[in-house]
């Protein structure tokens, strides 16, 4: 059984989630705010395990081999020089690497993330990937990603230094690093036809997602949150990403569905009950047109 299974309706910190997964901090007199380390492919395939569940910022540099992940149905491949980004609730999966993959990621815990960025405009350094490139990754020239590099693993080093001070040294490296970020940032070439507004509110739709997906499946909830109509919220998130409102409803609730029948051991009324559908048969026929199986089937075999 999923280790996180207890708590899937709502998210672990990252120094709850490395607990879960490490059983002890990364070492000695670690504050649980950042963590930064050199990953591998067995490394990184653990990172499915917290999907959903941890509120972490993490960003991956892709040093050597190749990185294959899934992001809203489509597979995206990471090679060197690509930065993965990955947000909170973000329906991001690992599907395969080569055996020569390596890569150095630092996590930052949600809320730290949120208090350093008031001053690095962190909300779109790190959704304007998603937003103006429609995926998670910067592909960053080798000289930039240098720089990158650089930092990070000033951090990675400071991290596991004897130095009384470095709690507050990797913080500080941390907005360098954002600023980093900020700077180097690969924006695409239509943002000039994409107006300010309109990304603001898709990054806000973002961010009601995750939590909100399971008891509301509807659009005219989020148009509310936002103070817009339906219909110009399902013109937003189109031409923000190419998708509806509700694949982006559906995607995280099959996500969610998948996670419950691998990890616990609730039925499908529970699991239905849970995600806020009308019945078993509703959920059921709703987890089968998305998968291609039953979720009996999925169970007993996951995909």
């Amino acid at each position: 059984m999923c280790i996180f299974a207890e708590k899937y309706y709502s998210m672990y910190n990252l120094e709850e989630a490395w607990l879960k997964m490490h059983g002890n901090p990364p070492y000695e007199g670690w504050d649980g705010k950042i963590i930064c380390n050199d990953t591998d492919a067995e490394t990184t395939f653990r990172a499915n395990r917290t999907q959903g569940f941890i509120s972490a910022y993490t960003f991956t540099l892709v040093l050597n081999g190749w990185l294959s992940i899934r992001y809203l149905g489509d597979e995206i491949t990471l090679v060197p020089g690509d930065l993965y980004i990955y947000l909170p609730g973000l329906p991001v999966s690992i599907i395969s690497s080569s055996e020569d993959y390596r890569g150095i990621c630092l996590l930052a815990d949600e809320q730290l993330s949120i208090e350093i960025g008031s001053e690095t405009d962190f909300v779109r350094i790190v959704f304007r990937p998603v937003v103006d490139l429609h995926e998670p990754k910067l592909h960053l020239p080798l000289l930039n990603a240098s720089s990158i590099l650089s930092v990070m693993e000033k951090i990675r080093d400071y991290c596991i230094s004897t130095n009384k001070c470095k709690e507050e040294i990797v913080k500080h490296l941390y907005t360098v690093f954002l600023y980093e970020l900020k700077n180097f940032e690969d924006i695409s070439e239509d943002e000039a036809e994409k107006s300010a507004r309109m990304k603001d509110l898709y990054i806000a739709f973002l961010k009601l997602l995750p939590v909100n997906f399971a008891l509301h499946h509807d659009i005219p909830f989020y148009a509310g949150e936002l103070g817009i109509t339906p219909i110009y919220l399902s013109r937003v998130v189109k031409k923000m990403s190419g998708r509806t409102v509700v694949d982006h409803i559906n995607l995280l609730l099959v996500s969610e569905a998948k996670s419950l029948l691998r990890s616990t051991r609730m039925d499908a009324e529970q699991i239905a009950g849970a995600l806020h559908f009308a019945d078993v048969p509703s959920f059921s026929k709703f987890f089968s047109r998305m998968t291609g199986v039953s979720p009996r089937q999925f169970r007993k075999e996951p995909f």
